[in-house]
């Protein structure tokens, strides 16, 4: 018979469903990183309590593995002494006359838009290890960045 004429199943149009991608290198936290990986896992798990669709139920599954497997591969970092740029501290930089203030945090709690960036980000791989007064190499063509001020950030 040709395959012109045979019947496909629903299922051969359906986009394949992946896992999220965890990110790459390790699995850094803050206390409150932490807190709010186990939040997110508690609500989750409440939330596939309630009644639901089939395809609803599994997008929260996969939401679920991969906040699960960031909970068990979470390293709680020490609280920096502040003297140098390290995870969990907060930086005060100066770049093209602007002033700018942002806690390195793990990639879960990264939020660039609320001055929280991911350790990995190139902006914080910049700054690790500089001390408040240094020039750092940032940017194009050699740009750089004055560390201004450094403070470890209050645990909670």
């Amino acid at each position: 018979m040709s395959v012109a004429f045979r019947r496909e199943s629903d299922e051969e149009h359906l986009e394949p469903s992946f896992e999220l991608p965890l990110p790459l290198g390790p699995n850094w936290v803050t206390a409150r990183g932490l807190r709010l990986t186990r939040e997110r896992v508690d609500a989750l798990e409440a939330a596939l309590t309630g009644e639901m669709s089939e395809e609803d139920a599994k997008k929260l599954k996969r939401e679920l593995r991969y906040w699960r497997t960031r909970l068990a591969t979470a390293e709680l970092r020490p609280v920096p002494d502040g003297e140098t740029v390290a995870f969990g501290t907060c930086v005060t930089y100066r770049q093209n006359g602007a002033e700018k203030t942002v806690t390195i945090v793990g990639d879960d709690e990264a939020d660039p838009n609320a001055g929280l960036i991911s350790f990995s980000s190139p902006l914080a791989r910049a700054m690790m290890d500089a001390e408040a007064g240094e020039q750092v190499e940032f940017g194009p063509r050699g740009g750089m960045l004055d560390i201004i001020a450094i403070s470890a950030v209050q645990q909670d």
